[in-house]
């Protein structure tokens, strides 16, 4: 399998990349500094343009979009998601997973009780542009899912986690490790019945 990581230098994208490697598939690491993991591909490109995205979505069959804020700069995530989406559209490439945030949305309710205040309100920009840029997968016609991450944190994986779809009654724990959610990212790229979803992901 062919996957690009849009923001896989480091963080959850670069875990991502070195486990997708690890298992046998192709590699692509889109970032601003044209680094990432040792055995993938890395472009140098900007990912809030959909032209210089362009050969990246034709040549995979998913991508993954893992960007964070970047300084100075409003609606980051969902600028890039919408370029991500338009140079996917363009290519006829359809499988999308995008990383949000847990309580983005309709997982607010997920959310551990004694932090859902404090964090939607220390959060509250972060979670706007995850809204925003949940709102562009949704209306992309792509084979998108999206996944909400609670806190994460850089500690060994563990090998499991819990999830909550939208629907779902019940609270999750408060932190994942990159490398859990990297491979339940990972688990999805040829799930169908996780196609149309958002689940909500934590320890």
């Amino acid at each position: 399998m062919k996957i690009a990581v849009i923001g896989g230098s480091r963080g959850t994208g670069a875990e991502l990349a070195q486990q997708s490697l690890a298992a046998g598939n192709e590699v692509v690491v889109v970032s601003r500094s044209g680094t990432g993991p040792a055995g993938a591909r890395t472009v140098a490109a900007d990912a809030t343009s959909a032209d210089d995205l362009a050969d990246v979505a034709t040549h995979a069959d998913v991508v993954v979009v893992t960007v964070g804020a970047a300084r100075g700069t409003k609606r980051q995530r969902t600028t890039v998601t919408r370029a991500v989406v338009e140079a996917m559209s363009r290519a006829g490439v359809r499988r999308i997973v995008v990383q949000s945030s847990l309580g983005a949305g309709d997982s607010a309710r997920h959310m551990p009780p004694v932090l859902r205040g404090l964090m939607r309100l220390v959060l509250a920009s972060a979670l706007a542009d995850h809204e925003e840029q949940e709102a562009v997968v949704r209306a992309s016609g792509l084979d998108w899912t999206i996944v909400r991450p609670s806190g994460l944190t850089s500690k060994p994986g563990t090998g499991s986690w819990r999830t909550l779809e939208a629907a779902d009654d019940g609270h999750l724990g408060g932190t994942i490790p990159r490398a859990d959610l990297a491979a339940f990212v990972l688990s999805l790229f040829d799930d169908d019945a996780a196609v149309g979803k958002a689940f909500s992901v934590s320890s």
